[in-house]
């Protein structure tokens, strides 16, 4: 089966991420393969039908990994070294619940701590990203995972 989507410009939307990682995820299930290949450049007076101009609302949070700085709308946010990680191990798995033995395991890299670790971090993180949408929601009685509509931008080289 093949299934081309057109990306357009320089820069990826974070939806076009998501999107890539859930094929991505699907194929590898099913031992396929996944290819990105650049799309032609669209002629400006060639009109695009039915092109969704949404834009998710809320602020847009950069992570530059190589330096481990986070911009939130450009602007330096100061994280921890474990909120920045937990920030930049949920971006890098959207759609994803994690349960807070899950993040223990995978960001602080041990589960003896208690598991309302994670709650105080998840809530300093919210605090710092600001609560005019929440960027990481709670799945009750499960866990923690990205918003769908959370503008984060993961930038491995910056």
């Amino acid at each position: 089966m093949t299934l081309a989507i057109p990306l357009t410009g320089d820069a990826i939307s974070p939806q076009a991420h998501r999107l890539l990682a859930a094929v991505r995820e699907l194929v590898e299930l099913s031992r396929g393969t996944v290819t990105v290949e650049q799309a032609p450049p669209v002629d400006a007076a060639e009109p695009v039908a039915d092109e969704p101009e949404s834009v998710p609302a809320g602020p847009e949070v950069r992570l530059l990994t190589a330096s481990r700085q986070a911009l939130l709308e450009g602007e330096a946010l100061p994280l921890t070294r474990l909120e920045f990680d937990l920030l930049q191990y949920l971006a890098e798995r959207p759609r994803r619940v994690f349960t807070r033995a899950q993040l223990l395991a995978a960001v602080w890299g041990y589960e003896r701590a208690g598991e309302r670790t994670v709650d105080v971090h998840v809530r300093r993180l919210r605090l710092k990203l600001g609560g005019q949408l929440p960027l990481i929601t709670t799945v009750y009685g499960v866990g923690y995972r990205l918003a769908d509509d959370a503008r984060i931008v993961v930038l491995p080289h910056d």
